[in-house]
């Protein structure tokens, strides 16, 4: 993956974050991502960022899910395995709707789960850059992607002038890679090119 590198900007309260996203957006720099402490009500609006999609993967795995139970259970009790059990005749349809239901519960909740966490990049040994470590404590950060024709200087001041009480310009990936946070491995500086 590519390194990139990104304006970082500090804020200590919700209320200048909001206006700075105002401003970043409308002065025409791209946001990477914002990073806070706890959920923002309506901080998604601001940045303009779309609606989630995963109540439709959670339906398409409902289906998914509820299709393989009466196709399996059907397929067992009518042509597999046909068994009479207390006179009830092969396709039972009534008796398998709470096996047929409980099967799709899990295939809609399991794969909204791994859905959720391969969009996010979660998993064992994953690796993520942090931008500041006081992310999830108690600042509010702001990331901004450059490209060439970026100056790093100007945007740091647009922020400052925004309400930042602190900016930095950083080089990191914007995937994941493994590794393990228990060993620190620095491939990206905060404040120099990246030369490797």
């Amino acid at each position: 993956m590519a390194v990139k590198k990104f304006v970082v900007g500090c804020f200590d309260n919700e209320e200048p974050l909001f206006s700075a996203v105002k401003k970043v957006r409308k002065a025409g720099y791209k946001i990477h991502d914002i990073y806070t402490p706890f959920p923002v009500h309506g901080l998604d609006k601001a940045m303009g960022l779309r609606d989630t999609s995963i109540h439709t993967a959670g339906f398409i795995y409902g289906i998914t899910g509820t299709t393989i139970a009466l196709s399996s259970i059907t397929w067992i009790f009518t042509s597999d395995w046909p068994l009479n059990i207390g006179g009830k005749p092969h396709f039972a349809l009534p008796a398998w709707i709470p096996i047929t239901f409980e099967f799709t519960v899990l295939c809609a909740c399991v794969g909204m789960v791994l859905t959720f966490c391969y969009l996010c990049q979660l998993a064992p040994f994953v690796k993520k850059h942090h931008f500041h470590a006081r992310a999830t404590d108690d600042l509010f950060v702001m990331v901004i992607e450059c490209t060439d024709k970026t100056n790093d200087a100007e945007v740091q001041s647009f922020l400052k002038n925004a309400g930042a009480v602190e900016t930095n310009v950083q080089h990191a990936e914007t995937g994941w890679w493994l590794g393990r946070y228990d060993k620190e491995d620095k491939l990206y500086s905060t404040n120099e090119p990246v030369t490797a």
